[in-house]
């Protein structure tokens, strides 16, 4: 038996909330991520823990969905307190532990595909923030041992299935007819498909994993999600149809652009998020080059490089 118990921590984001799980087994206590690490999120931690008679110590396992901050912030303070394991996907381990190496490659992939994609110099600022940040995040790499999960196996009475897309190691906790899902799905907003490289540098097709991954979860017998944000979803295949479509009717507003002249992708950008193209640079180009190499696979666009940048043009 498995008991599920909800933590809110709300934000004035647009994400509404920080979602995070404590798990009742018949031998354990989990927490399924673990929010920001912020007093607000560790006060809603430890109100839920008292709520049902637990403390910070009672809890036996962390397990997490991906390696975003917003999911793996208290994992440092819950393990200073209590000896436990932390359980991720294999493919976390750079991220989590901010490895130099790989932190290195992926400001030098982000360099190349903002200079390809013909981002200029709005392109060159986003590097150097990515850069500034090295050393200022430093200090939230996550400590001590990480337990690797088999994926499509069981771990505490949950099936695990891997639901790359929105991140690489993103994996997704099912019990019966429920789902812990990461940021797969979320009610209120579209989740994005991040561009980002693997490990080997080579850039991963983001939006086309996040398809497959919400194709994945509408083909079980899924009734209820508990997402990474905002409110319980009830009628989940209905949700995942919606942001199919949605997925087609952004490749078809692209595709149109591209049938008046070749673009870059930083043109397409700044034609489709016109007012949030430079507040918002890192979401938008992965949006829209996310859609882009999904439309080249789809063989919707040609792409040639020109003078060292891509264009693009509707097939």
């Amino acid at each position: 038996m498995i008991l599920i118990h909800p933590i809110y921590s709300t934000t004035k984001s647009s994400l509404k909330s920080i979602n995070f799980y404590i798990i009742e087994t018949d031998r354990d206590l989990l927490l399924l991520d673990a929010g920001y690490p912020t007093e607000t999120c560790w006060d809603d931690l430890q109100s839920e823990l008292h709520h049902l008679g637990h403390e910070v110590t009672d809890l036996s396992a962390i397990l997490l969905t991906h390696h975003h901050p917003d999911h793996v912030g208290l994992v440092n303070s819950i393990r200073d307190k209590v000896e436990i394991p932390l359980y991720v996907h294999e493919k976390s381990t750079s991220r989590l532990r901010r490895e130099p190496s790989f932190m290195d490659m992926r400001i030098a992939f982000y360099e190349q595909l903002y200079r390809e994609s013909g981002c200029g110099d709005v392109g060159k600022e986003q590097i150097q923030h990515l850069l500034a940040s090295l050393d200022a995040n430093a200090g939230k790499a996550i400590d001590g041992e990480l337990t690797y999960v088999d994926v499509e196996q069981s771990l505490f009475g949950f099936e695990v299935l891997e639901v790359p897309g929105h991140a690489p190691d993103q994996i997704a906790f099912q019990y019966r007819d429920l789902l812990i899902s990461g940021d797969l799905l979320i009610g209120h907003i579209s989740s994005n498909a991040i561009v980002e490289p693997n490990e080997d540098g080579e850039r991963i097709q983001a939006l086309s994993q996040h398809v497959q991954s919400l194709q994945k979860i509408a083909n079980t017998n899924v009734n209820t999600v508990h997402p990474g944000h905002g409110s319980v979803i009830t009628d989940p295949k209905a949700l995942i149809h919606e942001r199919l479509e949605g997925v087609k009717r952004k490749t078809d507003a692209i595709r149109d652009l591209l049938y008046t002249s070749q673009q870059t992708a930083s043109d397409v950008a700044k034609q489709m998020y016109e007012k949030r193209y430079k507040s918002q640079f890192p979401l938008v180009m992965s949006e829209i080059i996310g859609h882009l190499d999904y439309m080249e696979q789809l063989h919707m666009v040609d792409k040639e490089y020109k003078h060292g940048v891509y264009m693009y043009s509707a097939r």
